[in-house]
């Protein structure tokens, strides 16, 4: 079973309440076994929301608004899911401060990236789950995976 950011086929939840379909991610899952996922919006966020980045332990909207709780608990609400229906995969919205693995906004809200996993990716990582970016997805190719 693979979970996948739902903003990567197409549903629009993103921050900006638009989607960020991936032909590559729709082909890869087009013939599997898979549970598309919006952990912001598990976590009680709104559609459209402000943008957000991680500013050192925190997540903070754009207008200073600190969202970490929202965050949290969206990371928990998949990990239950993830646990429910023993996903062993992610493909997850790369750079999100909930889904990025590897990279990551700086903070700054100036589109720097810097090495760091989102709320999310963290807490999947944790548990063992494989999980990479849309950008990093090849074929049936996860040898590149983001693990603790």
């Amino acid at each position: 079973m693979i979970l996948v950011s739902a903003c990567l086929i197409g549903m629009m939840c993103r921050y900006d309440g638009l989607a960020k379909a991936d032909e590559k991610v729709i082909q890869y899952i087009r013939d599997k076994w898979w549970i598309p996922v919006c952990p912001e919006q598990m976590g009680g966020l709104a559609t459209p929301r402000e943008q957000a980045e991680i500013v050192g332990n925190r997540i903070l909207s754009l207008g200073g608004k600190d969202v970490t709780e929202a965050f949290e608990k969206g990371a928990r609400e998949t990990l239950k899911l993830v646990k429910m229906a023993r996903v062993t995969k992610a493909v997850l919205k790369a750079r999100s401060p909930s889904c990025g693995c590897g990279m990551i906004y700086d903070g700054t809200f100036s589109g720097i990236l810097r090495p760091g996993s989102g709320k999310t990716a963290q807490i999947l990582m944790e548990n063992g789950i494989r999980v990479i970016s849309e950008e990093m997805i090849e074929k049936d190719d996860f040898s590149f995976p983001h693990t603790l």
